[in-house]
């Protein structure tokens, strides 16, 4: 169930019969045809457990699913809308960056500190993103949420990539992520340029970055 892109901020996707998709509650802008919306209350495709794993983890970002046949709009706040087609790999993103997303993917939750170790954890304490991130399996699409847009970055073995941890949406891909610091005595004294700490991604895959720092 792709997502078509009406412009910058707005996207719209195709609702037929038997399939269904989830997005984040409050943000359908319109719709044609036989569509209902409803609160999500197991979880996405994750089922109870997944839901259960999300609220323990901060990630409870509330949804609803969509069923019928029509079209639906989606767009939220005036944020920037990217669409990332998944063909069976896994996209680890912020919760509250989901826009929508299709109903085949298998959604759940992840501690961060898993990939990173104590970084990890350290990651969600200083970014207040939380230790934990959503991930979401299979064959489908997702509308992720940014300010200023999204552009994606390449990570390989060879060049890992260094980004600022508010400027984060999302990644996929056999990657790991810790958090670096860059801290001198600049920054001890307040002078320095605030950059004090990036997260490292390595490996391979993809990384998400939205264009301004702020959050959602």
């Amino acid at each position: 169930m792709p997502f078509t892109r009406i412009n910058s901020k707005m996207v719209e996707a195709q609702v037929l019969p038997g399939q269904r998709l989830f997005s984040q509650r409050g943000a359908m802008l319109a719709y044609r045809g036989n569509v209902s919306f409803t609160p999500n209350v197991q979880g996405g495709q994750g089922g109870i457990g997944s839901m259960i794993g999300r609220r323990m983890a901060g990630e409870a970002t509330p949804l609803m699913t969509v069923e019928g046949h029509g079209s639906v709009m989606f767009g939220h706040g005036g944020h920037h809308v990217h669409c990332i087609d998944l063909t069976g790999d896994t996209l680890y993103v912020e919760a509250d960056r989901l826009l929508a997303f299709d109903g085949t993917l298998r959604q759940s939750t992840m501690f961060m500190g898993s990939q990173g170790g104590v970084m990890g954890v350290i990651r969600g304490q200083v970014t207040g993103q939380g230790l934990f991130t959503t991930t979401l399996q299979g064959q489908g699409a997702v509308a992720v949420m940014a300010h200023g847009g999204v552009i994606e970055l390449p990570i390989t073995p060879q060049r890992p990539v260094h980004v600022d941890p508010q400027a984060y949406v999302a990644h996929r891909g056999d990657v790991r992520n810790k958090l670096s610091t860059a801290l001198g005595w600049r920054d001890m004294v307040g002078r320095g340029s605030g950059e004090a700490f990036q997260l490292e991604l390595s490996g391979q895959g993809t990384v998400y970055v939205q264009a301004s720092e702020e959050k959602l």
